[in-house]
């Protein structure tokens, strides 16, 4: 069994912090389905913009509203106004095809992207 790359959504803007917030990262429904995160999934995060890196869990936010709170004491690592990337991991025993989005600053999906000899394409 190994841990492989099954969900990741690249390039996303972090639009809240919020270390009140009883811990987890809350993402748009759209992004969710399109990388097939489930809530309550733990994932990794990520800073592009800072190389900090963390793992929790993912709550359901609001569709089409282009959600990424980061909550709880996570927020102390990764601030509102960040780029991101968000990775879901599946323990498989064969190769897994992974569900990449790259989005744009507002997280829309801009393109699917699918990995080749080690580089990743658009699909």
């Amino acid at each position: 069994m190994r841990s492989l790359l099954r969900s990741k959504i690249h390039l996303a803007t972090v639009t809240e912090a919020n270390p009140d917030y009883v811990g987890s990262v809350t993402i748009d429904r759209d992004l969710m389905d399109a990388v097939d995160l489930w809530e309550g999934e733990k994932v990794l995060i990520a800073s592009v913009s800072t190389g900090a890196r963390l793992e929790t869990y993912v709550i359901e936010g609001e569709r089409g509203s282009g959600v990424i709170a980061i909550n709880g004491a996570a927020a102390h690592l990764i601030n509102a106004g960040e780029r991101v990337i968000i990775m879901g991991f599946e323990i498989a025993e064969k190769p897994v095809e992974p569900k990449v989005v790259l989005v744009d600053e507002d997280n829309r999906i801009v393109e699917h992207l699918k990995e080749e000899a080690g580089v990743m394409i658009g699909v």
